[in-house]
């Protein structure tokens, strides 16, 4: 199964984000569903529940997020190949989604990951460990072996936020994430988990989201060497 964003008005992407848009990627085929896609299989459940928890309803009214990380909170640095990128977390919004990141992180599970899928206006997406293999037919489709439960929230996802891919369940979180180069317009808000923003580096997305592509797939990725977890200021 593909992860993707899927945002609910294919309209108004189209018109925040220029003419691409934002469509799954399986197997180098599109749909036309609006996504910014991570693909990542579910893990199945041992035993599926009767009543399963329902999803709560996205709130109506969204945060622009502006803020600076206090010294001593920890911070992301992603080392790729167009530079550094620094991300702070939101762990009163989506704690669940912080320390997962903060888990694949320090096990060095994204190092060496590319930034497979990238979409000028809109956002770059990474995290997939099956990038690191030459199948780009599988790129887009793998992740850890858990999922994270949905933490929808009222962060709006604006240029350098950072967001966590997924499949049309809610629930099916689990590495891939993406960092908005444009602002989403309200398109993604309350239906994909906001977890973190860009505190430097945002010309490093840029340069990321400009590589050439064959649809929505990098042709020659930017690696994502590191990304390691430390506190701020970053010496």
């Amino acid at each position: 199964m593909k992860w993707s964003i899927y945002a609910a008005l294919s309209a108004l992407i189209l018109a925040g984000c220029g003419d691409s848009k934002v469509a799954s990627v399986s197997n180098g085929t599109t749909d036309s569903t609006p996504a910014a896609t991570s693909s990542e299989s579910p893990s199945p459940t041992a035993t599926p529940s009767a009543s399963p928890t329902p999803t709560p309803e996205p709130p109506t009214q969204f945060e622009t997020i502006k803020r600076t990380p206090k010294d001593g909170e920890e911070v992301a640095v992603l080392d790729t190949g167009k530079g550094k990128i620094i991300l702070g977390f939101l762990p009163d919004k989506a704690p669940n989604h912080v320390k997962n990141f903060k888990k694949l992180a320090n096990s060095k599970f994204y190092d060496g990951t590319k930034f497979h899928r990238v979409i000028p206006t809109f956002m770059i997406q990474g995290g997939d460990p099956n990038t690191k293999s030459k199948d780009r037919s599988s790129w887009g489709t793998g992740g850890p072996a858990w999922n994270v439960k949905a933490e929808f929230n009222n962060v709006h996802h604006a240029r350098g936020i950072l967001s966590m891919a997924r499949s049309q369940d809610p629930d099916s979180a689990g590495s891939q994430f993406f960092i908005c180069q444009g602002d989403a317009a309200g398109n993604l808000d309350g239906q994909y988990t906001a977890f973190g923003y860009t505190i430097k580096g945002l010309d490093v997305v840029d340069k990321i989201v400009n590589v050439e592509t064959e649809g929505e797939l990098a042709k020659d990725p930017v690696v994502l060497k590191t990304v390691k977890i430390v506190k701020w200021p970053v010496k």
